[in-house]
């Protein structure tokens, strides 16, 4: 009879689905706190009201295994709202963090909002604020997501004795409030590099008086400057929260193999990368794996992440050096086989200086059909980095798919984004609107279309996507297209990508320039629900600007700064006259973006600013909200302090507040703010508002 019993029951058993007899494998859950609060951080020995996430700025690096499902419960302890996008994360749209988006308000004042969502990828990623200026000011860290266990992971292979997560980021004396006050005020407020009488005289002697006098004239009729590769200046760069000279170090033996897993955190600066003396094998892009490719260094976007493996082999020091576009500094950090070492600074590099060909060519043509473009036909300025000869930069053309695409169709339609701004008023515009949720692109679930990214502007856009990476077409055929969620489009150029929209929601489409999508280069990319069709209009239309309470801080236009209208072909881009200037001075060339003469010679110093490191290893457990951020494997280096606060209580209950020279002439041409000295310095910030 026993036997008899084993038998029914087994053939039962084989009988009924595996679910009814076999309980699914639990999924692990991966939890996390982290604290928002304003605290007060040393800043060149100066107080400074910042914001740190459990303590430190940046906060702790978020670390899990594809499969896991994230938990993660943020506590906002400050007087604002705030928020948390988790970028180039897959995640349902209610959890992707954006206020106003798909049913998220924000977290409020003294309130834990509680992110739940299942990770399904792995690679390198962050997590910033979306809420006004918050990142800038403190409120970012890193993602490492680790392939699981038997995937077929396609940097699986890469192998690596060291890991360290690399955050670079732009620190200000100022905050986010007020540097965007000054960019309102004077789009140049921060312009300390200018043009010179020099430079003019140079340009005479290289193209001949008539040119170089149609190629100044065609700048100031577009209210900008060739130097003008960077809004803001002043900043100090940063490495995992360190100064250059409080010098950040990553460990190594000679001959193991390290990966530098970089994320370019900064809110306004674009980097170039280089590590002088080693090669750098780049194995992922925006946490995709890529085919391997040898480079000595790469530009780096704002909100890109590249992965490398270096092999340093020397018992010496190496140095990590980001040096931003605009030449105003380093970001440094050092590899050494010991602690207390430091490799040798290489030189700055000369400052590009953009040139015609940095136009939109068909753009410029637009607003003036007599327009000289035989200056056009030069190299970019842009794209000048002014290595050294045979130096291996990495192009978007190099990033290879390391794995096979799983949609191959052709897409059906193509969509134009033009990208361009007003710099009178400093307003930045996507197809010619500044930012309104009642206006956006729709398109079908499932639908593949192809996003033309059309950069009107001279200055470079980092545009991001969330909710869903794009394949960027760099020449390679549809299945070995690389993943972005990131890419940027250079001045006056061109850039398409392909996507599959497989996410429905509404999903944040914009620069990652922070003030510049502040300002209005931001829409929205509504993936309908299944089987739903998108609106007939595909093109963004004029809208009343409604609904934006939920994303205070961005630039709407108002009675007495009006937005851009619908059509921005026309728009008088030229400065407003210099004072005592005439009109027929140098037969009517604008020369108001030059600088008048300045006081000193020299920019603003920025002294090192007094932050925290990340952490670079899995931490078990969220560490509680003190300032020494206890609980977390840092850098081994000791971290600078701020004063821990306790921590808020975990609950949806509001928590209880806490105490606590007018212009010149030569020879009748007026040079409007051109500076006299002859020399191609910086100028003080004085001078730099003189019109």
């Amino acid at each position: 009879m026993k036997h008899l019993l084993s038998l029914v029951f087994g053939l039962l058993a084989l009988a009924l689905p595996p679910t009814l007899v076999q309980a699914e494998t639990p999924t692990h859950i991966q939890e996390y706190s982290l604290t928002i609060a304003r605290q007060m951080v040393e800043v060149a020995g100066k107080p400074r009201s910042k914001i740190t996430v459990n303590g430190t700025i940046p906060g702790p690096v978020l670390h899990f295994t594809e499969g896991d499902d994230a938990v993660i419960h943020v506590t906002n302890t400050m007087k604002e709202d705030t928020s948390i996008h988790w970028h180039g994360m897959l995640v349902p749209g209610s959890q992707d963090g954006v206020p106003g988006f798909n049913g998220f308000d924000g977290i409020r004042p003294g309130e834990t909002f509680t992110y739940r969502f299942h990770i399904k990828q792995s690679g390198t990623y962050w997590y910033h604020a979306h809420s006004m200026g918050q990142e800038q000011d403190g409120l970012f860290s890193g993602i490492v997501i680790d392939p699981a266990p038997g995937s077929q992971d396609a940097t699986q292979d890469v192998k690596s004795d060291r890991d360290y997560t690399v955050i670079l980021s732009d620190e200000s004396l100022e905050d986010s409030k007020t540097i965007q006050a000054h960019l309102k005020a004077s789009s140049d407020y921060y312009q300390y590099h200018r043009r010179t009488v020099g430079d003019f005289l140079s340009d005479v002697g290289k193209m001949g008086l008539g040119k170089a006098v149609k190629a100044a004239g065609q700048w100031g009729k577009m209210n900008m400057m060739p130097t003008d590769l960077a809004d803001v200046e002043g900043y100090t760069f940063m490495v995992n929260g360190r100064s250059p000279d409080q010098n950040w170090t990553g460990i190594f033996k000679p001959g193991e193999k390290v990966r530098l897993r970089f994320i370019n955190a900064a809110s306004m600066t674009i980097y170039d990368v280089r590590i002088p003396g080693l090669k750098m094998t780049v194995i992922a892009a925006d946490g995709q794996p890529i085919e391997p490719v040898e480079v000595d260094e790469f530009r780096f976007g704002n909100a890109e992440t590249y992965d490398v493996i270096v092999e340093p082999q020397d018992d010496k020091a190496y140095t990590i050096a980001a040096e931003p576009i605009d030449r105003t500094g380093f970001a440094l950090g050092t590899l050494a086989p010991r602690e207390g070492m430091k490799g040798e600074v290489p030189a700055q590099r000369p400052r590009a200086i953009l040139t015609m060909s940095d136009m939109n060519m068909n753009m410029m043509m637009m607003d003036d059909p007599k327009m000289d473009m035989s200056s056009m036909d030069g190299p970019s300025g842009w794209a000048d980095a002014h290595a050294p000869e045979g130096t291996k930069i990495l192009s978007y053309n190099d990033l290879i798919y390391r794995d096979t695409q799983p949609d191959v169709r052709e897409p059906t339609r193509d969509i134009a984004v033009h990208l361009d701004g007003n710099m009178e008023r400093y307003i930045w515009t996507m197809n010619g609107k500044t930012f309104d949720p009642t206006i956006g692109i729709h398109v079908a679930y499932n639908e593949r279309v192809r996003l033309t990214l059309i950069n009107d502007s001279m200055m470079a856009h980092p545009i991001h996507l969330h909710g869903m990476f794009v394949q960027l077409e760099n020449g390679q055929s549809l299945d070995k297209l690389p993943n972005k969620h990131t890419v940027i489009v250079p001045p006056g150029q061109t850039l398409s990508v392909i996507l599959t929209a497989d996410a429905e929601g509404t999903w944040a489409f914009h620069c990652h320039l922070m003030y510049h999508m502040l300002s209005g280069m931001m829409t929205d990319l509504v993936v309908e629900k299944p089987g739903a069709s998108p609106p007939a209009a595909m093109p963004m239309q004029s809208g009343d600007m409604k609904g934006m309470s939920n994303m205070p801080g961005m630039d709407m236009g108002t009675a007495s700064n009006p937005g851009l209208p619908s059509d921005m072909k026309g728009t008088d881009m030229s400065q407003p006259a210099t004072p005592g200037a005439k009109s027929d001075d140098m037969s009517g060339m604008n020369m108001g973006t030059m600088d008048m003469g300045k006081k000193d010679g020299t920019a603003p110093s920025t002294p090192p600013m007094v932050m925290t490191a990340p952490d670079a290893k899995p931490t078990v457990s969220a560490p509680k909200a003190t300032g020494a951020m206890s609980g977390l494997d840092m850098d081994k280096t000791p971290a600078a302090k701020v004063p821990a606060k306790k921590k808020a209580p975990a609950t949806k209950k509001k928590a209880a507040p806490k105490s606590k020279p007018a212009p010149m002439k030569m020879d009748g041409m007026n040079m409007g703010g051109m500076d006299m000295s002859g020399s191609s310095a910086s100028s003080s910030k004085e001078s730099s508002h003189a019109h």
